[in-house]
């Protein structure tokens, strides 16, 4: 079954490929190639040993990512009825989550993978031809072990805090906007848009004082879009 599935991958890797990139950024980063996943280690443990004591069953709703996801307090009473799964981790990168992918979503074989990273590898001085790699080498991941299972790629939000790199987190969402359209498994949400005000500047109302992560009213506008995607 892997084998004939393997040109899928191919065609889908093809199709993201930024064309106008040089030849070094447009290389899918590798499962091995991220920088210093030790740190988040304890993080994974933590999820293993919660899983040993209250295993979550298979075909559920993952979401996985950076504190976004981490911090999604409400998340289960957002989506009441539905089998949902928090493995959001620390400040990783969307890098970090391609490492620990098998831990903390293959294992769980989902019905639904929600995946919210990519402005802490901007940050970081990534450029969005690897951020866009990342996630594809992430898709790959989940296809070549969970051929059926969806991925649906939340938009890297715009904050106040990294007001400084919003134009590199447009051109990223728009080459996984691009990658997205090559592939019927995968979901593009854009809560980019929604999230800001009239004169295109990041909706203060929606974050808390750090103006980098959300409260209430901003993870609202996140439920309304990722739930008929769920349903």
């Amino acid at each position: 079954m892997r084998a004939l599935f393997r040109p899928a991958v191919a065609l889908f890797l093809l199709a993201c490929t930024p064309q106008a990139a040089p030849p070094a950024q447009r290389q899918v980063v590798p499962q091995t190639a991220v920088s210093g996943p030790s740190q988040w280690e304890p993080d994974i443990q933590r999820f293993e040993t919660a899983d040993r004591t209250n295993p979550p069953r298979d075909g559920g709703f993952v979401f996985v990512g950076s504190s976004s996801i981490r911090m999604w307090q409400t998340l289960e009473n957002d989506f009441p009825a539905l089998r949902v799964l928090n493995r959001g981790f620390g400040g990783s990168e969307l890098s970090d989550v391609v490492q620990f992918a098998d831990r903390i979503v293959v294992r769980y074989k989902p019905r639904v993978v929600i995946v919210y990273a990519g402005d802490n590898d901007l940050a970081a001085g990534k450029s969005p031809a690897q951020v866009s790699a990342a996630f594809q080498s992430f898709v790959a991941i989940i296809h070549r072990e969970l051929p059926e299972t969806r991925v649906a790629f939340v938009s890297i939000k715009p904050s106040i805090a990294r007001l400084n790199i919003i134009d590199k987190v447009r051109q990223t969402n728009q080459l996984i906007r691009d990658c997205v359209r090559a592939d019927d498994k995968l979901t593009y949400i854009d809560v980019f848009t929604p999230m800001l005000d009239a004169s295109g500047q990041p909706r203060q109302e929606l974050f808390l004082e750090d103006g980098l992560h959300m409260n209430a009213k901003g993870y609202a506008i996140w439920r309304d879009l990722i739930f008929p995607i769920l349903r």
